[in-house]
C-alpha cells in the first residue's frame, strides 16, 4: 500500500472509501481503484468483508463471483488480479459501503491490529498460489444458498487474507483451518441431499450471472 494507506490502515482506507463515495455508491471497478494497491491480499480481504457481515444483503452476491475469479488468478501465479468488465461494472450501494467499513472495524480492527510477520513461509509466494485454490472452494461456498454460507467462509477469507497481506502465516493457517472445516461440512450436507441440493446451487448461480 502507499504510505498513506499503510499509516491509515486497511480498514482505516475502507471507511475513507465510504465516507467519500457518492450518493449512487462505487462500481466494483471503483471500489477496487479506490483502495490503492492491486495486491491479492488486499483486494480480497476488502471483498471479504461484506460477505461475513450478517443482515449486509446483496453485497456479498455482487462480490461472490468476482472473489472466486481473483482467486482463481492467484492459484494460476498471476503477477496482480485483473476483474472482466461485467464484474467490474456491478455496483455496491453507499449504504453498502458504510456497514462493511463499520463491520470491519467492529469486528476485524483487533485483528488488523494484532497482525504482524511469522511463519512467513505461509503467505509466501509458492504457499499463496496453494492458498488461492483452497480459496477458489471458499467463494463456491459463499454461493451456496443455505445459512450461514455468506458468514463463515467469509470470516475464513477475511483472516487468510490479512495473513496473506501482512505476512502473518499464523492467520492464514487460522482463515485456511476454519474455511475448509465450513467447506467439509457443505460437502457432507451435499452428500446427503445430492441432486436437490446441487439443483438449488446451480439455479442461485444462474441468477446471478
Amino acid at each position: 500500500m502507499s504510505e498513506t494507506h499503510a499509516e491509515r490502515g486497511l480498514i482505516g482506507t475502507l471507511e475513507e472509501i465510504a465516507d467519500t463515495a457518492p450518493d449512487e455508491g462505487l462500481s466494483l471497478g471503483e471500489f477496487v481503484d479506490a483502495l490503492g494497491e492491486q495486491a491479492f491480499g488486499v483486494i480480497l480481504f476488502a471483498m471479504a468483508l461484506p460477505v461475513c457481515i450478517p443482515f449486509l444483503y446483496g453485497v456479498p452476491q455482487v462480490m461472490a463471483l468476482p472473489m472466486m475469479a481473483i482467486s482463481a488468478q492467484m492459484m494460476l501465479g498471476r503477477p496482480e488480479p485483473w476483474l472482466p468488465g461485467s464484474f467490474k461494472a456491478r455496483r455496491i450501494e453507499k449504504a453498502g459501503l458504510a456497514r462493511m467499513a463499520r463491520g470491519g472495524r467492529k469486528w476485524f480492527g483487533w485483528l488488523e491490529a494484532l497482525a504482524r510477520p511469522r511463519l512467513v513461509a505461509l503467505a509466501g509466494p509458492t504457499a499463496e498460489r496453494l492458498v488461492g485454490g483452497i480459496f477458489v472452494l471458499f467463494c463456491a461456498s459463499v454461493l451456496v444458498p443455505l445459512p450461514l454460507t455468506n458468514s463463515t467462509p467469509g470470516i475464513a477469507l477475511v483472516i487468510a487474507s490479512l495473513g496473506l497481506l501482512t505476512r502473518d502465516g499464523l492467520l492464514v493457517l487460522a482463515g485456511l483451518v476454519l474455511g475448509l472445516a465450513w467447506t467439509l461440512l457443505l460437502i457432507t450436507l451435499f452428500s446427503f441431499f445430492g441432486g436437490a441440493a446441487a439443483d438449488v446451487l446451480k439455479d442461485f448461480i444462474r441468477s446471478l450471472i
